[in-house]
């Protein structure tokens, strides 16, 4: 039987009634409590209130949010503003837009200064669907982890993304968090460990024979994954990468030594994502076999969903291929 370290996940994870929201509902409901907690705590909108989850916060504290219209550079050049000026601030867009259309004024005037700014990127990949590729940010998480004094999370669940949102209002300087539109698996709890920079142990077989690390609600097609290579007989570790910079190199290095194979799985593509990040610490560490689960330099399409995900390779059943071709590699 496979082993749970985080035995804090959801009882109903493998259930048909297990709940789903999405990981932008979680910022929402962070960004409230971030600001309970702290009167420096400010946000700014590209008028996507509503979309972006920032409206509850916007509607309690109407004093401490600015609204600044259809001007996404606009959104980073003021908002770095108030981050070198002793203010927690937060700017929500979709991720197309930020960091899609303002990235030089992210990286100049935000991670250039250092400012106090958390970029909030909505919406973000296939899943955003019928919008079709122009709105399907799927080279981000590679654009924001490549710039200077960024930090960049991506969380797996609604719960996840709420906590991640209250840890980003105590961490000084710019951070990237990728949140998504679609209802995804809540599978996470209160009580599920999440260290900023740790990744974490999710599923782990007895005799696991490859490491499969994702990040998002991609995560939770990880751990389909992996229970139904249980029943074949092939061991796994699933590993929790919800942050991608700075990236646990000493855990995923550990992980690969041991398993001798690996898979990253994430809603992006595999050029500069998670898994770029990841064959970079194991060409440093650790040098492993690996494939890549993600969008295999293409754009999108319009569709549902759960319809993209499946065509462009990134369902369970992609996941577990993935893994029986790795391990002929060893």
């Amino acid at each position: 039987m496979p082993i749970y370290p985080s035995a804090n996940l959801s009882p109903k994870i493998f259930e048909n009634d297990l709940e789903q929201k999405p990981t932008r509902n979680g910022f929402g409901d962070g960004l409230v409590l971030a600001g309970d907690e702290n009167p420096n705590v400010v946000a700014l909108c590209a008028d996507l209130t509503e979309s972006t989850r920032i409206e509850a916060f916007a509607k309690k504290y109407p004093e401490r949010f600015f609204e600044i219209g259809v001007a996404e550079q606009n959104l980073a050049t003021v908002g770095s503003g108030f981050g070198v000026s002793g203010k927690v601030t937060f700017i929500s867009s979709y991720a197309t837009f930020s960091p899609g259309r303002n990235w030089e004024q992210i990286r100049t005037t935000i991670a250039y200064n250092n400012s106090n700014v958390k970029i909030i990127g909505s919406h973000a990949g296939i899943s955003v669907g019928p919008d079709g590729a122009t709105h399907q940010a799927i080279e981000d998480i590679a654009t924001m982890r490549v710039i200077a004094n960024m930090k960049v999370f991506v969380p797996a669940d609604m719960i996840e993304a709420k906590k991640v949102t209250i840890m980003a209002a105590k961490i000084w300087g710019p951070i990237y968090i990728r949140l998504g539109r679609e209802k995804t698996p809540v599978f996470t709890t209160d009580e599920t460990p999440y260290v900023p920079g740790k990744a974490e142990v999710f599923w782990m077989s007895k005799k696991p024979v490859c490491v499969i690390i994702g990040c998002g609600s991609l995560l939770y097609n990880a751990m389909l994954a992996a229970r139904e290579l249980e029943k074949e007989k092939i061991g796994t570790v699933v590993l929790n990468c919800h942050t991608i910079k700075p990236l646990d190199e000493k855990e995923i290095s550990k992980w690969a030594k041991k398993c001798g194979a690996v898979v990253t799985v994430e809603e992006h593509q595999v050029i500069g994502g998670l898994g770029g990040a990841v064959a970079e610490a194991l060409a440093k560490h650790a040098p492993t076999p690996i494939e890549f689960i993600g969008m295999q330099n293409t754009f999108g399409e319009s569709g549902l969903p759960s319809q993209l995900l499946e065509k462009y390779g990134m369902g369970a059943k992609d996941i577990i291929r993935a893994v029986r071709k790795v391990i002929r590699r060893k």
